[in-house]
């Protein structure tokens, strides 16, 4: 709102409420929050390379801030406290700056292989910690693995995310047989295909992320 219509308002309330409306307003200019997840833990994975490779296209793209949770680094337990009760230590410990930067993200990037047609057990867990900081913001996928791509363990990500009312957008950067479709340096062979993919996606993420962000400031989300 301008300065000039600001002035032309009557009576003083009316300029008070508009100014409020104004600051509660999120900045439409602002960049996205992305938590990137990179979701692997196995030893000789591919997971690091692929993200490195996703965030140079990322912060081409612009945009947008991220902030990457490798979870290789998080030593979360499997056990998980009962209904009511405080997590241990350990996990507390493991959350601490993790769920911080879940609640801050306006949007998520999961990176993610597939195993046995499946995700791996650290990014479900890691998932099943947290609740309230998935709601009504949208999740983008990058995933690889052998013929598929990790095509399936994003059908079954897409599932989850959506029990926790989480929005994933639909186009996906899909990255096959990485043992041979990966360079030395991570990059893709395919470049101009994986990045086009990553593009889409990106758009796509932008454009929900932004809606969401707006939405959730002028009417928080009822899960």
């Amino acid at each position: 709102m301008s300065a000039n219509t600001l002035e032309t308002n009557e009576p003083n309330e009316t300029n008070e409420a508009a100014e409020a409306a104004e600051t509660r307003a999120p900045r439409t200019d602002a960049p996205l929050r992305v938590a990137v997840l990179v979701g692997s833990v196995r030893e000789g994975r591919q997971g690091g390379a692929v993200a490195d490779w996703f965030l140079g296209v990322a912060e081409r793209h612009g945009g947008m801030e991220f902030d990457v949770i490798d979870l290789a680094a998080v030593d979360l337990p499997l056990a998980m406290p009962g209904w009511g009760s405080a997590p241990n230590e350990r996990a507390v410990a493991a959350l601490a700056p993790v769920t911080p930067v879940l609640a801050a993200a306006d949007a998520f990037v999961v990176i993610t292989p597939e195993y046995n047609h499946s995700f791996p057990a650290a990014l479900k867990n890691l998932i099943d910690w947290h609740q309230p900081q998935w709601q009504a913001k949208p999740v983008g996928f990058v995933s690889y693995g052998g013929l598929g791509g990790g095509v399936r363990a994003v059908e079954q990500l897409r599932t989850v995310f959506a029990e926790l009312h989480a929005a994933t957008v639909r186009d996906q950067v899909s990255l096959h047989g990485p043992w041979n479709g990966l360079g030395p340096d991570g990059t893709p062979l395919d470049g101009a295909i994986a990045e086009g993919a990553a593009k889409g996606m990106l758009g796509q993420l932008t454009w929900w992320g932004q809606a969401l962000r707006t939405a959730r400031t002028e009417r928080p989300y009822q899960a």
